[in-house]
């Protein structure tokens, strides 16, 4: 089965398209497909909330788009995959953004014989594809905080790795905050 790609279902500048039928029953989408991203958080969350991370780097987009959860799952494995075998434990890693948006697809055959094969827009509500998130321009998509400056490399080479599995320009910015002592605690 081949993956269309989720700008044949970007509507840029309007909300999702929800359903309104006549017959209240046929107004909701009745089956939800699985989300394929399987963690939001890896790595060592306790340090991150801890404050023992100083460094955090985010991948923002630059563009206003509709992101499918295929494409936010192999990013997160990419991203993983690095960090995990050059600086395991020494990282956290938060996945941002969340695919809520339902994907339809309307079947309709064109040519000879196509009106025995397909209803056109008779029952034109289409039947479910997939998961996406709307992301605007501006928004984080992933977020990594370290704990060194050598991590802080890795990071970036493997945000860099990730940018071509995503569908949109993206950004990296990178912080530095003020650690928490222990004392204050």
């Amino acid at each position: 089965m081949a993956i269309r790609k989720a700008l044949s279902y970007s509507k840029k500048n309007n909300r999702p398209y929800t359903r309104v039928s006549k017959k209240k029953s046929q107004s909701y989408i009745k089956v939800v497909p699985p989300n394929k991203v399987v963690k939001y958080n890896i790595g060592n969350q306790k340090a991150f909330i801890e404050g023992k991370f100083p460094f955090i780097l985010r991948l923002v987009t630059d563009e206003t788009i509709v992101i499918k959860d295929l494409s936010i799952e192999s990013g997160r494995m990419v991203l993983t995959k690095q960090l995990e075998t050059k600086i395991p434990g020494k990282f956290y890693l938060w996945v941002k953004i969340y695919p809520h948006h339902i994907l339809r697809n309307n079947k309709a055959a064109a040519g000879a014989g196509a009106d025995r094969l397909s209803t056109g827009m008779k029952q034109s509500f289409g039947i479910i594809e997939g998961r996406a998130a709307r992301v605007l321009a501006g928004q984080e998509l992933y977020l990594i905080a370290c704990d060194s400056e050598n991590s802080v490399r890795v990071a970036r080479e493997a945000f860099s790795m990730t940018k071509s599995k995503l569908p949109c320009r993206t950004r990296v910015t990178f912080e530095k905050v003020a650690m928490k002592s222990p004392v204050a605690q």
